[in-house]
């Protein structure tokens, strides 16, 4: 059992669910983000961003690893960002498009 902290865009809603999903079932316990601003269109203000920023951080530093929802291999900023303080860590870091997550995985 692992402790997993995802990371990456808001905008994947759905693979950060698929991810949840297979990697808690693997018997791993696995932190997400708070909500998906960008795929509900959820608003929020600069400091709430740099909040959540500061919070991600603190979620990936009580973790053993870090996977990152990269689909089609995007990583924006924050991510990046969140990327480098994991090595920085000494975390493990997985990818999304590594392929491991079935896409069938709610089927």
């Amino acid at each position: 059992m692992a402790v997993i902290t995802l990371c990456g865009s808001t905008k994947f809603k759905d693979q950060f669910e698929k991810a949840n999903a297979f990697l808690t079932l693997q018997g791993n316990i696995v932190i997400s983000v708070a909500f998906f601003e960008q795929s509900d269109g959820f608003k929020i203000t600069e400091e709430q961003a740099e909040l959540l920023g500061h919070l991600h951080f603190r979620k990936i530093d009580i973790s053993d690893e870090i996977f990152v929802i990269d689909v089609d291999g995007y990583i924006g900023n924050s991510t990046k960002k969140e990327i480098q303080y994991a090595k920085e860590k000494n975390k493990v870091i997985r990818y999304f498009s590594d392929g491991e997550i079935p896409s069938n995985i709610f089927n």
